[in-house]
């Protein structure tokens, strides 16, 4: 993989974009093989059923989690280790409800795999919203169009501005719900994390904002390279088991939008650049906040932060395929 060296960190040596993948014995691909063939057709017919005909029916949200649960049972996800930042194993249901996501609150996640979205609305049934380089308003989305967002073509800019709104603007509207942000504005192979989209600093100064880290075993049902659905129903399908790993740190509240009125003004921005490079006319306590949460998940996910953004990302995909 040398030829991609240029798409490597200078300061760490991590490739974020590059699929990760393992080797196995003919008797392990035989027993892949075999699991693939039973569970395609269950997968595929479950999830059109539950996309198509159960979602857009007006049930109660735990009917949709309980059908969800079934989406990722059929896979083999069936382990799912959670954990708060700083609580005792054993601990968590006697936390309070304002220290883990809930209603009225902000969710900053990072972006690996289509199964990201699925497992987030198992749980909190949040409101999803895509990101953008540079830019301060979000686009809401539905689940599938999540889902489907995690191999999606790399965007570096929004296609259309008219529908795009501020995460404060968003609060208001669903009061009730949980918002999904994924600030990195695109998936990686869960090795780094990417610089962020200011849009998470939109968030309301009353709203607690939570870096979740969400992280697979085997961790090759990433999704770093887009379109390649094949390759991550084949690993998705054909091993006996995905474990996944969360962990959510302690809720922060945006002192810059507190300090600034919360009226998304940038009142005292500098000059400062964040970590691609890329002016984003953010001020110090912006850019603090930034770095808390990049720090938060780089911690939780125990990995580091990179200076590689999404146009790397368009550029080392551009090569990965030949164009």
């Amino acid at each position: 993989m040398e030829k991609y060296s240029q798409f490597r960190d200078r300061a760490t040596g991590i490739a974020p974009f590059l699929p990760v993948s393992s080797t196995s014995s003919a008797i392990s691909t035989l027993t892949h093989v075999l699991l693939f063939l039973v569970r395609l057709p269950l997968f595929l017919t479950y999830a059109l059923g539950y996309f198509l005909v159960f979602h857009p029916l007006p049930l109660p949200v735990f009917v949709r989690k309980i059908a969800l649960w079934g989406l990722m049972a059929i896979p083999g996800i069936w382990w799912i280790d959670l954990q708060l930042d700083g609580v005792k194993r054993g601990t968590l249901s006697e936390q309070p409800r304002e220290r883990v996501p809930h209603p009225g609150s902000i969710i900053a996640a990072n972006f690996t795999s289509p199964v990201d979205a699925i497992y987030l609305a198992a749980i909190f049934d949040p409101v999803f919203t895509v990101s953008y380089p540079g830019e301060r308003r979000v686009r809401r989305i539905g689940l599938l169009s999540a889902v489907m967002k995690a191999l999606a073509p790399v965007t570096t800019e929004p296609a259309e501005t008219a529908d795009l709104v501020d995460l404060k603007d968003l609060v208001k509207q669903y009061p009730n719900r949980v918002i999904a942000v994924f600030p990195e504005c695109g998936t990686t192979n869960g090795k780094a994390i990417l610089p962020f989209s200011p849009s998470i600093l939109q968030t309301p100064a009353d709203m607690h904002i939570f870096p979740v880290s969400i992280r697979y075993t085997p961790s090759e049902i990433t999704t770093p390279i887009p379109g390649q659905w094949l390759r991550f129903l084949w690993i998705l399908l054909s091993r006996p088991t995905t474990c996944i790993r969360v962990r959510i740190a302690e809720g922060q509240t945006n002192k810059a939008a507190a300090k600034s009125g919360n009226n998304g003004s940038i009142a005292g921005s500098s000059d400062l650049t964040y970590r691609g490079g890329a002016s984003t006319g953010i001020n110090s306590e912006e850019q603090k906040l930034l770095d808390w949460i990049g720090e938060a998940l780089a911690r939780l996910s125990r990995v580091k932060r990179v200076g590689l953004t999404m146009k790397d990302k368009a550029a080392f995909v551009r090569a990965w395929t030949g164009k």
